[in-house]
């Protein structure tokens, strides 16, 4: 049995670390706050982006941009978005085993190269064999326009000069508080729809831009671009907002566990203490019965 001085020493060390996971907790609520402002707000432009851009595409040849051109996959870029602090449960382990398992069964076909958003990436693909692009590691929740703008463009250059032939991004999605979903997106090239869309009537939507009208070319050739763009941004804070719902949820499930802990080592403390008293008693009424023998 451990000393009453070792268990309210060990008492008194976790109900610190509980108001560490507290205060933690507490953190995390208010940048997810922000975090899903942000993610809500601009989410139905982020996810109608998509289908509208692949409408086009539908409507259009793919010789109309580079960027829809379609090529055999002998090289593709991948990128993985990370936090850069731990405490936030099974956040970065679950996408980075997943992303490793998926760029693993790309290797096999193709040249993988990597673009590191995150310390937990960078050291968590240290020594594989892939090559690293980009890396960026250094507080990314400061990541800035131009920064997304810079990694856009390099992207888009090494596919319109076929140094790349196609570009995935791996990221958490922020799908509730609960639990986020990793998610793998194929950003290049960008692919139509399987099936044009079709009207309430079920039939075949026609759209005025026909391929070969002379303004539909500088509108694709401003719009791709600019989708890539605001496709990272997607990326990015739709994996920022679910970090911090990680970590909120692990730090509440820390402080929750250190209470049960505190109640079990108080009750090991109580039946150490009631153990003693009764050991005293029994001494004492020994010692009473044999001064009466007397």
């Amino acid at each position: 049995m451990p000393a009453l001085i070792d268990l309210r020493r060990r008492i008194r060390s976790v109900r610190n670390t509980q108001q560490i996971t507290q205060a933690m907790k507490t953190v995390a609520t208010a940048k997810l706050k922000k975090a899903q402002r942000t993610v809500l707000e601009a989410r139905p432009y982020w996810h109608s982006s998509p289908d509208l851009i692949s409408e086009i595409a539908l409507w259009v040849t793919r010789e109309s941009h580079p960027l829809l051109s379609k090529r055999k996959e002998k090289k593709i870029i991948g990128i993985v978005i990370t936090s850069d602090k731990g405490l936030c449960g099974a956040f970065n382990s679950n996408l980075l085993e997943e992303a490793k398992s998926y760029f693993e069964e790309k290797s096999q076909t193709s040249d993988v190269r990597l673009v590191l958003i995150g310390k937990k990436a960078r050291s968590f693909f240290k020594n594989s064999p892939y090559t690293v692009e980009r890396s960026y590691s250094d507080a990314i929740q400061k990541l800035t326009e131009e920064d997304f703008n810079d990694l856009a463009q390099l992207l888009i250059h090494k596919y319109l000069f076929h140094k790349v032939d196609a570009v995935y991004v791996a990221y958490n999605e922020f799908k509730s508080i609960l639990a986020p979903r990793v998610t793998i997106a194929k950003i290049l090239p960008i692919e139509p729809p399987e099936k044009k869309a079709k009207d309430a009537y079920g039939d075949e939507l026609e759209y005025l831009f026909p391929d070969w009208e002379p303004a539909m070319i500088p509108l694709i050739q401003t719009l791709l671009p600019l989708y890539i763009k605001s496709q990272f941004r997607h990326f990015f804070f739709e994996s920022f907002a679910a970090e911090h719902a990680a970590r909120m949820m692990a730090m509440d499930n820390a402080t929750k566990n250190a209470e049960d802990l505190v109640e079990e080592l108080t009750m090991d403390l109580n039946k150490i203490r009631q153990a003693g008293i009764t050991k005293e008693l029994l001494e004492i009424m020994t010692a009473v019965e044999a001064l009466a023998k007397k």
